[in-house]
């Protein structure tokens, strides 16, 4: 890594600079390191019901404290948008890492409870910051910087629990905090490889204002905020209650469970793929072409047991990531001086809207049965197709980024 400094500034970001392969894979590996210890706690949640005589509603407190910071991610942009990100993504995957790994060990429930709140906090804001690097570093080939960054996430949330369960079954409970070490170690690593960069606004400091970046988003924000809402309980069907439909049809819990990591590991892929199409062949139309499909396949996944779901699993891993990427990206492109308050923004409006639809979602299963809710949430994904529409035409396809 070069040490002299590179200025990348909001303004060359979105233009015509070339795609740094180097630095936005640096930035979706610290998205991946983040992730890895955020999603400790669903593994490491029947360890603490058990020695602390937790009811299921203490327990799902947890999850709720760890991810309402999100809602503070639209001031933790505005304020990353007036300082230099790089620092931000290398230690917040270190405090994550230590807040989480402490669980193992934590002796009383509102310690626990600090402790995830700590790594939420943490969390919200690495992932308010990271998202606006990740594209100021993808000069013309935003979407494909953007998928990148996505395919992170999914990598991380795969790792993470695999890690934390090997530890608790072959050691103890009590062995997770020498798991810090590998976010200190990934976070020292982030530190050397992003140093050189310089990505302090330079910008006027008006042009980075709250008013401002909230006056290029309002265009926006009606289409979105409904595109999110209908796919909250797409995500939550694909996630949460997959391997539950799975189940309800006979298969096996453990291919039910497999048939989960299948659609995460293909979903990585379907965010890049998707991210890096809409470079080329427009935002707008890859959204609408990939939103069509969806409600499709999860009316075949409910009306095709059996076998032929596999191929159902694949194609929903490749379409459910590309609205959040191409939403993602049309989001910064509106708001190249804000970006980091576009993306929390987008990522406050994901959280409540995720949080709800799986709600809506248990109820319409417990109230008619898990199919027909699925029935229903592909009838809602097919009803925002219209509300694609509303968002901004496709810009000019950028030229001369370089290729990986």
């Amino acid at each position: 890594m070069p040490h002299h400094s590179v200025d990348v500034n909001s303004h060359q970001g979105s233009s015509g600079e070339g795609f740094q392969t180097g630095n936005v894979l640096t930035v979706s590996l610290a998205h991946a390191l983040n992730d890895v210890y955020t999603s400790f706690l669903p593994p490491l949640l029947p360890v603490l019901i058990a020695r602390m005589a937790l009811s299921n509603t203490q327990a799902g407190l947890l999850a709720f404290m760890q991810s309402s910071p999100s809602l503070l991610q639209p001031l933790v942009g505005h304020l990353a948008d007036r300082a230099s990100l790089q620092y931000l993504v290398v230690l917040m995957p270190a405090l994550v890492a230590t807040a989480m790994s402490l669980l193992g060990v934590a002796p009383r429930y509102a310690v626990v409870a600090l402790l995830v709140t700590i790594a939420g906090l943490a969390s919200a804001t690495f992932h308010a910051s990271a998202p606006a690097m990740a594209g100021r570093l993808s000069g013309g080939r935003l979407g494909r910087g953007l998928g990148f960054w996505t395919v992170g996430g999914y990598l991380g949330y795969a790792i993470g629990p695999v890690l934390v369960a090997t530890t608790i079954n072959f050691a103890t409970p009590r062995s997770t905090p020498w798991l810090m070490i590998g976010g200190w170690a990934g976070s020292a690593f982030l530190y050397f490889r992003l140093r050189g960069l310089s990505l302090k606004p330079t910008a006027p400091s008006t042009t980075h204002s709250w008013r401002r970046g909230m006056e290029n988003m309002r265009p926006l924000l009606l289409p979105v905020a409904g595109i999110v809402m209908a796919r909250a309980m797409a995500f939550s069907a694909t996630l949460t209650f997959l391997p539950t439909l799975l189940t309800n049809q006979g298969v096996d819990l453990w291919l039910a469970g497999i048939s989960l990591s299948l659609v995460q590991g293909v979903s990585a892929a379907g965010a890049l793929l998707a991210g890096s199409a809409s470079d080329h062949m427009g935002r707008r139309s890859i959204a609408f072409a990939t939103t069509a499909v969806a409600p499709v396949l999860l009316l075949a996944l409910v009306a095709l047991p059996g076998w032929p779901q596999v191929p159902v699993l694949i194609g929903l891993g490749i379409v459910m990531p590309a609205t959040y990427v191409i939403l993602l990206a049309l989001m910064q492109e509106c708001c190249p001086d804000n970006r980091a308050l576009a993306t929390g923004v987008l990522l406050s409006m994901t959280f409540i809207s995720e949080s709800l639809g799986a709600v809506i979602l248990g109820v319409l299963a417990d109230l008619f049965s898990l199919s027909l809710a699925f029935v229903v949430t592909a009838l809602v994904l097919a009803a925002s197709l219209p509300l694609i529409l509303l968002l901004p035409q496709d810009p000019q396809t950028p030229q001369g980024s370089s290729s990986i």
